[in-house]
């Protein structure tokens, strides 16, 4: 048996079982029952400065940051 053909045989059996099992695995982590607040929250993000924009500098790193302030 050449290479090619153990390859592909591992590739069409073994590798496709834990492609597919990790799949599930996946599945279950984004559903689990203790998600649900870090869930909401991350949905949530564009709108925690809805009465109020972001503030300027939000974003830069602290050398800009200090040179704005001065």
């Amino acid at each position: 048996m050449d290479t090619y053909s153990l390859l592909r045989e591992i590739a069409d059996s073994w590798v496709l079982l834990v492609l597919f099992l990790f799949f599930i695995g996946v599945v279950v982590w984004a559903f689990r029952p203790g998600s649900r607040k870090t869930h909401r929250d991350t949905a949530n993000i564009p709108f925690r400065h809805e009465d109020k924009p972001a503030p300027d500098g939000q974003g830069d790193d602290d050398d800009d940051a200090e040179e704005t302030r001065q």
